[in-house]
């Protein structure tokens, strides 16, 4: 099986998967050995592997781990309900004769496709541009080099710089994202979310790119929560948003974003961080892990297939047909 270079957050060791626990970044790294599918959907569940097209790969794997049963599937399926390229993975892992194969096609067309990403956004970075980026869609999120990051280091000859915002509330772009760029030698530079307004207001970002959870047959757009609100700020100060994501993370079958699924996830994520609490006993908390961009916010859409500018739901389905 062709490995990615650098990063390498999926392994697979013919008996096993091991998966570097994001968790831990950027203090250690640790890998998660799993033997069994319901190992894997709880690395899922528990964020040791995260990121849309990182967790179709690992679910892949899962499946020929539980030898294809039924109850590996519905074991996986029910680990993360948001990213479409789990049930993606799943779906095709049904229809394959050899799982092993198929799991193995699945890692190596991600690698490739988030390399034609990388490509084919590179065109619209210009010289010397200062990107900003939410969460991490980068080698973590993936098979390996990423797709909103894949872009970026696709365009690393020009000279660009980068603008992480941190990701509240489980701190992706401040642990992950920031982490890739310094094993890159991108220049990068870290902020806090409720930051990026005023760094746009001030002529400091050229351009926005983020990755996708799930698309919508009309391009709204399911990402990271906050992402909603970069893309509101980057519309008042004509700034350029871009969406990166593989054909995986198409869903048609979904009319519009009103119609995808939000995860909510533990209070504990909001209230503090690993063993530290900063909010008071006895508060209720909200944590949806995504929100929804509506498409009318989105200057393009890059795939490994095209790009859509302007997209809308003609332009989303020409592209799948294409």
């Amino acid at each position: 099986m062709k490995k990615a270079k650098g990063v390498e957050p999926i392994r697979w060791r013919g008996d096993r998967l091991e998966l570097l626990d994001q968790r831990l970044l950027p203090d250690k790294t640790v890998y998660v050995t799993c033997r069994t599918a319901e190992q894997v959907a709880k690395a899922i569940r528990d964020m040791v592997v995260r990121g849309a097209p990182a967790i179709g790969c690992a679910a892949a794997f899962g499946v020929v781990l539980g030898k294809g049963s039924m109850k590996a599937y519905e074991v996986l399926r029910k680990s993360r309900p948001t990213a479409v390229n789990l049930f993606w993975a799943l779906d095709r892992m049904k229809r394959a004769q050899d799982l092993r194969a198929e799991a193995e096609a699945i890692y190596a067309e991600d690698l490739a496709a988030n390399r034609a990403i990388g490509e084919l956004g590179a065109q619209f970075i210009k010289v010397r541009a200062r990107v900003m980026t939410h969460c991490n869609a980068g080698a973590l999120a993936t098979a390996g080099y990423g797709t909103a990051l894949g872009v970026i280091r696709s365009a690393k000859g020009k000279q660009i710089s980068v603008i992480a915002n941190e990701t509240r509330p489980y701190l992706q772009g401040a642990r992950l994202t920031a982490w890739e760029m310094v094993q890159e030698k991108i220049p990068c530079t870290l902020i806090t979310d409720n930051m990026a307004g005023h760094l746009m207001s001030r002529g400091e970002v050229d351009v926005v790119i983020v990755g996708a959870d799930r698309i919508a047959a009309n391009g709204d757009v399911a990402n990271k929560i906050g992402t909603y609100a970069l893309a509101v700020m980057a519309k008042r100060h004509g700034i350029p948003f871009y969406v990166a994501a593989p054909i995986s993370t198409f869903d048609p079958a979904i009319p519009d974003g009103s119609h995808i699924p939000i995860e909510e996830r533990s209070a504990d994520e909001v209230t503090g961080y690993r063993k530290l609490r900063w909010a008071p006993k006895g508060v209720n908390v909200r944590n949806p892990a995504f929100d929804v961009t509506p498409a009318d916010l989105v200057t393009g859409i890059i795939s490994e297939k095209g790009v859509v500018l302007n997209p809308d739901r003609e332009g989303i389905r020409k592209l799948l047909a294409s």
